[in-house]
């Protein structure tokens, strides 16, 4: 018989549901996403280290975990490990069928020593947090209570980044990659399109490499936290070298060049958000997961937004009129989809030609 477990809210909200995965209480962040499908990608997405993640879709686990492979020795999901905290769902499938599945997702997280609840009613719960925003909490199994944890509080990159520099791919040109928590889809876009890749741990002086652009990666936590990627991000700008921002990134570069980031009440976490390029009429769906956005009222000269969210119109990129540097706050990159906006990697590499 399934344990009985309580997820803990810190307005005091109280639901009840049962212990899969490693049966330990655990503390963070907790945030909703509505994908259908990537609880793989979800739980070792970087920016989602210190959270415990709600998962919308009513059924969670049908197909299992694959297996490891890659010709640069890369995970098949977005890092290595397991950054999220904690799992809540609405049923979990203990049953599992794909023909790339080697085990199921509970043995996959007990290995990884992370719990998960599941008989919890995630639609209450996602209304809640839509209502009061986005809080912290905590899982607790077998009475056993744990303070609240906020990562909010604390710069985050020491956990995510990597800790000495990596090679990936070949070509002509060179980009370095700031690794503030990089998801391995960003390197596979870029070696895909014949870009040799140097990723840089989040601290590292770029200004002493020989490269052509420069991309800040995606990463978890408030962006005001990254005093030391923001001031390199200045001198990167003042040496004309090409830059992309994603996600993180994008709020970096924005801080970077004058604007302000704040938080949002529940954050952007799913696969189905519009994005309008300006000027057009373009539209694009994309996938997202962030929790902070730049402001869009004081966008500094020579600046202006580059996407805007339909949702909610907040800003979902900023690009220089000189062209030779842009960011966004959503996933080109994303996995396991939509691919919608790939095509921005191609202007990318076109600005380093």
């Amino acid at each position: 018989m399934s344990q009985r477990a309580f997820l803990i809210l810190e307005d005091g909200t109280k639901y009840e549901g049962f212990v899969f995965g490693h049966a330990q209480s655990t503390s963070g962040e907790i945030v909703f996403s509505t994908g259908m499908i990537g609880y793989t990608e979800s739980l070792t997405d970087p920016s989602f280290y210190g959270q415990i993640i709600v998962l919308t879709y009513p059924l969670i686990g049908n197909y299992g975990v694959g297996k490891e492979s890659d010709q640069y020795r890369l995970s098949p999901f977005e890092s290595a490990k397991i950054q999220a905290k904690g799992l809540i769902v609405s049923e979990y499938s203990d049953q599992y069928d794909h023909w790339n599945a080697t085990q199921s997702l509970e043995q996959w997280m007990q290995q990884e020593k992370i719990p998960g609840l599941y008989g919890i009613d995630t639609r209450a719960l996602t209304k809640h947090l839509r209502e009061k925003g986005t809080m912290l909490g905590k899982i607790i199994i077998a009475e056993k209570d744990t303070d609240y944890y906020d990562p909010n509080k604390e710069n985050l990159l020491d956990k995510t980044s990597i800790e000495s520099p990596q090679y990936y791919g070949s070509g002509d040109k060179t980009i370095a990659i700031l690794d503030c928590g990089c998801k391995t889809s960003i390197i596979k876009n870029m070696t895909e399109r014949c870009v040799k890749v140097l990723r840089l741990p989040w601290d590292w002086d770029v200004s002493n490499e020989k490269v052509d652009g420069l991309l800040i990666s995606s990463g978890p936590g408030d962006p005001q936290t990254c005093a030391g990627i923001i001031e390199q991000v200045k001198q990167s700008m003042a040496r004309e070298l090409p830059i992309l921002g994603i996600c993180l990134g994008h709020q970096v570069m924005a801080i970077a060049a004058g604007a302000d980031t704040y938080k949002l009440k529940y954050g952007h976490r799913s696969q189905n958000q519009p994005v309008i390029k300006s000027g057009t009429k373009q539209c694009f769906i994309t996938s997202q997961n962030h929790g902070f956005a730049v402001d869009n009222n004081n966008m500094p000269k020579d600046w202006n937004p580059l996407f805007t969210n339909l949702n909610d119109g907040t800003n979902e990129g900023i690009v220089h009129e000189s062209g030779r540097f842009f960011s966004v706050q959503f996933h080109p990159e994303a996995a396991p989809g939509p691919y919608d906006t790939t095509f921005l990697f191609d202007d990318f590499i076109k600005m380093l030609k």
